[in-house]
């Protein structure tokens, strides 16, 4: 079957129920990856591509107050809702949040010191045009890593994730499933995505599978 139906966002009658899922994981999942970029990077400015809800941004600016980010997605709903997650932990000076598209993205050249996503490349359909966007907008010696497709799915409490969900969320859920049998999610393997990585700017990268998920750590190398 054609890829035509994949999406690049997560359309806008799912996304309360994208939102209650990751809800769950921000202490099991979004937590330890904000403390990893924390003690990554403790100043400058953080491009998160897909950032959905924005929990991951709310984790990493809660760690540092010299560190600031931007969460883009496709998905205007889910901006909304990462606009209120912002304000009420209180945080909103050092998060902006905007619908932007990965593939051509608004920011100038080398403005940022460091590029995030989590769970989005497999939604891409050009995903070698999103990494040379985060090539162009990364500052030299600076990296972006992708986690693919993001432990959080595997780390939901399901049964209570079903049980936090309206009749109509319910319904949406079942709609979903069938849109999902109907055009499985692609999996990429560490061979597939080198393969992309090398088809853009990037030549210090490493790959690397663990727990059913693809870690890429790709850094712009410095001007000579």
């Amino acid at each position: 079957m054609k890829r035509g139906l994949t999406l690049e966002r997560i359309p806008d009658p799912f996304a309360s129920l994208y939102e209650k899922a990751t809800r769950l994981v921000i202490e099991s999942y979004y937590r330890g990856l904000a403390q990893e970029v924390v003690g990554f990077l403790q100043t400058g400015r953080i491009l998160d591509l897909g950032t959905g809800p924005g929990y991951l941004p709310v984790e990493i600016v809660k760690r540092s107050p010299a560190l600031t980010v931007v969460g883009i997605d496709l998905s205007r709903s889910l901006i909304k809702m990462a606009r209120r997650n912002a304000m009420n932990a209180g945080v909103p000076g050092q998060l902006h949040f905007e619908v932007g598209n990965a593939n051509r993205l608004r920011f100038s050249d080398e403005s940022f010191d460091m590029v995030l996503s989590t769970g989005m490349l497999h939604m891409l359909r050009d995903p070698v045009a999103v990494l040379r966007e985060c090539y162009r907008v990364l500052r030299c010696g600076r990296e972006a890593w992708f986690f693919d497709p993001a432990r959080v799915s595997s780390q939901i409490d399901k049964k209570k994730w079903r049980a936090s969900l309206s009749l109509l969320e319910r319904f949406m859920y079942l709609v979903f499933s069938f849109y999902l049998r109907l055009d499985p999610p692609k999996r990429y393997h560490e061979s597939r995505v080198t393969d992309m990585i090398r088809a853009t700017p990037f030549k210090d990268f490493r790959v690397v599978e663990k727990h059913g998920e693809l870690e890429l750590r790709l850094k712009k190398d410095r001007a000579i």
